[in-house]
């Protein structure tokens, strides 16, 4: 069986680094971003408008693969826990998830916010937030 994952485009953003990057998207120094989407598969952003929220599903490309316990956000006077039971990039398959606003879109660029992923980040896929919880985001965030 093959498990290949192949990006459908890339985010440019101003976060540069994984050190300065904040943990989640609802944190200071999440920033507006742009994903250029990749020419093959731009079709698919058809349907999509201003002012959607989606989950932009990502590639940790710069994160470690064989970690599977941390101390929770980095901070080392916790104990560390399982992975799993983290948001932390370190996993075996780094994925990344985030809810985001789009801002605007441009044939194959969407401008996004607030995003906390660094420059050059592959994106694996976009879905639509699921419209049962549209007008909930608040609540969730909490």
């Amino acid at each position: 069986m093959d498990y290949t994952i192949n990006p459908i485009g890339y985010i440019s953003s101003s976060i540069k680094d994984r050190e300065t990057a904040p943990k989640m998207e609802d944190e200071n120094g999440a920033v507006r971003a742009v994903i250029t989407i990749n020419a093959d598969v731009s079709e698919g952003l058809d349907g999509l408008k201003e002012g959607d929220w989606i989950e932009l599903i990502t590639w940790f490309h710069e994160s470690k693969r064989d970690t599977l316990k941390v101390h929770p956000r980095g901070k080392k006077e916790l104990p560390q826990r399982g992975v799993f039971s983290t948001r932390s990039p370190f996993r075996p398959n780094p994925v990344g998830l985030h809810r985001v606003q789009i801002v605007a879109i441009e044939g194959n660029r969407l401008e996004v916010e607030p995003l906390e992923a660094i420059d050059g980040t592959p994106v694996v896929d976009i879905k639509p937030f699921p419209k049962k919880f549209k007008g909930k985001l608040k609540d969730l965030n909490e």
